[in-house]
């Protein structure tokens, strides 16, 4: 009865979702209230559930995503970004592009939201692809890949992080292995893939790239705009093993928790990237607002996802479903990945996908011996398996470049499959080494 419980109440989650285009959070808490009710738990159980699933999954999550969408709006607005980018074009060169853009996607795409990111990147891509000549997706694809690995692998973006909250991983640990894993996924779906991709040839409609990047001479300099967006990944890295070597140190140990490196990186970029640029704090405070707003609908769903996972807790759907997977013999990150993975195809949202994979497997989790941290990326691969029709970063995608479906499927939909992959591969073979 819990396996069917669990099974109508995905499919109605996807229906909701994909069919019925019901807003996700809305979905979300329908479909628990619904589970919670047949699963037998009463009203006021419920209730503390809701309430419990909302607070316990947000938390200080809510601090490190609003810090990290902050960083990323002032890496955009400041130049920063475009900076590190036209830096590592001209250390690369023509011959080598697709590698310095992989690079510089990596590298821009820690900080900054992927929607955000793409929107951003999306006129250099043009502008490089004009001025050296060559196709733009083969341009273009090394760049997005980039983006995508870091959005569905690497602390503080909401998903990784959200993921690493409920399976108690270490944010340091999961960021660094994720960099690890992330290297060989973007290597294969940016540059190698893109070599493929010379046979398309799409025309994107001029006015999608009527930005015209700043003069160097009001770009900040490569070394604050590198640290700037370099910054949360050194201190998430390496304070937890910092505070180790010092214990009892109260300075160290306030660096080493995860929000409060995102708030000292936050006030550096502010500072060195916005006032001493001539910046007003007024137009800061503004700017952080705005970014904050553009990661509010992802708390939410961050939220929703939380409640789910509780009710399937509490009404003890989860506990019944951790049993039954024991006796199957698949490695708990091959089959992490694989549930995410459908989900994914079926909702088409990668933050959906992996937190409700983790509602599915909360018990398991905590019991199998794989390290969470690879459990968060496994997950987090998985969950960016095959976009398609049903995700907005498909149809964005197939926009801005001006291709047909067949051709978004054939280039950004294959991409995202071997991103996916190519993930999974990289956790397992690290599973052998840690």
């Amino acid at each position: 009865m819990p396996l069917l419980l669990t099974f109508l109440a995905i499919l109605c989650l996807v229906l909701f979702i994909a069919w019925l285009k019901l807003d996700t959070f809305i979905s979300f808490l329908l479909v628990s209230i619904g589970l919670g009710l047949a699963g037998g738990m009463d009203v006021p159980s419920l209730g503390l559930a809701i309430q419990k699933g909302i607070g316990g999954t947000l938390g200080d999550l809510v601090l490190i995503v609003g810090f990290g969408a902050m960083l990323g709006k002032i890496v955009a607005d400041s130049g920063a970004a475009q900076r590190i980018t036209d830096a590592l074009i001209g250390i690369f060169g023509r011959k080598n592009i697709q590698w310095g853009l992989a690079l510089a996607g990596f590298v821009i795409g820690i900080p900054l939201f992927y929607n955000a990111g793409f929107v951003i990147v999306i006129p250099l891509i043009f502008m490089i692809s004009t001025s050296a000549n060559l196709p733009v997706l083969y341009v273009g694809v090394p760049m997005l890949a980039a983006l995508s690995v870091a959005h569905g692998y690497l602390p503080p973006h909401p998903s990784p992080s959200a993921i690493a909250t409920q399976v108690n991983a270490d944010l340091g640990r999961t960021l660094l292995f994720g960099i690890i894993v992330s290297l060989p996924a973007i290597a294969i779906a940016g540059p190698i893939f893109g070599k493929t991709l010379k046979r398309f040839h799409p025309q994107p409609d001029p006015d999608l790239f009527n930005v015209t990047p700043r003069p160097k001479h009001e770009l900040p300099s490569l070394g604050i705009s590198a640290l700037a967006a370099l910054l949360p990944v050194f201190l998430l890295t390496s304070m937890s093993g910092v505070k180790e070597m010092f214990p009892g140190n109260n300075v160290i140990a306030l660096f080493a928790e995860p929000y409060f490196g995102m708030l000292a990186s936050v006030l550096f970029a502010a500072y060195f990237l916005g006032i001493r640029r001539g910046m007003r704090m007024p137009m800061l405070t503004k700017s952080f607002e705005e970014a904050f707003k553009g990661v509010s609908v992802i708390l939410l769903i961050i939220a929703g996802a939380g409640v789910f996972k509780q009710v399937m807790t509490e009404s003890g759907v989860s506990q019944y479903i951790a049993e039954g997977l024991k006796g199957i013999a698949i490695p708990p990150l091959i089959l992490a990945w694989g549930i995410a993975a459908i989900i994914r195809v079926c909702v088409g949202s990668a933050t959906v996908a992996g937190l409700t994979t983790v509602g599915i497997l909360a018990p398991m989790l905590t019991q199998q011996a794989a390290p969470p941290e690879l459990m968060v990326l496994s997950i987090g691969a998985g969950s960016l398996m095959f976009s398609h029709l049903n995700d907005g970063g498909f149809w964005l995608f197939k926009e801005y470049f001006n291709l047909s479906i067949k051709e978004t499927i054939l280039t950004w939909s294959l991409m995202e499959t071997i991103v996916s992959i190519v993930g999974l591969l990289g956790v397992l073979i690290l599973d052998i080494f840690i």
